[in-house]
């Protein structure tokens, strides 16, 4: 028997405060240390439940002296909790990295707390067959980008994927020139004040984006293309 303690993989809310799991917030109570992309992002959300735990950045550009430490936290029998800025872990972050290093290195019992998806929420008012899809997260930056935008267009199944504010205008160009009549679906500013869900062909979303004031082009998306 090992004295191990658990990582628990929990989901945050995408925008509004409001969308975290009783059990989320009990396991946030308990744990020893809570790992985070962004510790004031996630300050945010613990004082909002008057939950004070110490913090412990892990991101992108994390060193292996990081996956070190937090591995020897777990052989010291800590119950760690690793969260995202916002929705679930390991899905398009660096948490499936930390996951797959600690796997590697020992036994650690690693749980999931389901909670917030961007993917699931706007999934879930899409209004057509999502059975089978196919989730791509951000498309390349640069190379690789026209490659990415004609496997959407050629998809058989409905794809899923983010972008960026200041790339969305140059996101339906290219699917609108491998794809004039595709469908989409997209989500803006999910559970959050501004949330706007536009339906329509590529063309149409692009007209209507275009006329948009420059202040109104923020926040993330999530997309559905079909």
């Amino acid at each position: 028997m090992n004295n191990f303690g658990k990582l628990y993989i929990i989901a945050t809310p995408i925008g509004n405060l409001e969308d975290i799991t009783l059990r989320a917030l009990r396991v946030l109570k308990e744990v020893d240390l809570i790992l985070c992309e962004d510790t004031r992002v996630t300050k945010k959300l613990l004082d909002r439940y008057e939950i004070k735990k110490p913090l412990l950045s892990y991101h992108h550009h994390s060193k292996l002296s990081r996956v070190e430490k937090i591995a020897e936290h777990l052989e010291n029998g800590k119950n760690l909790a690793l969260v995202s800025d916002a929705g679930t872990p390991g899905v398009s972050d660096p948490g499936n990295e930390l996951i797959a290093q600690l796997l590697n290195q020992g036994e650690v019992e690693i749980v999931p707390i389901p909670g917030a998806s961007a993917v699931s929420t706007l999934a879930s008012v899409a209004g057509i067959n999502m059975s089978r899809f196919t989730f791509l997260g951000f498309p390349p930056h640069k190379k690789g980008r026209e490659t990415y935008f004609r496997e959407v267009a050629e998809a058989k199944y409905p794809i899923v994927y983010f972008e960026s504010p200041h790339r969305f205008l140059k996101n339906l160009e290219l699917l609108e020139k491998f794809k004039s009549d595709a469908k989409l679906i997209v989500g803006r500013e999910l559970t959050k004040m501004f949330e706007e869900i536009l339906r329509g062909e590529v063309g149409e979303i692009r007209k209507k984006w275009e006329k948009k004031a420059e202040k109104e082009k923020k926040g993330e998306f999530v997309i559905i293309a079909y």
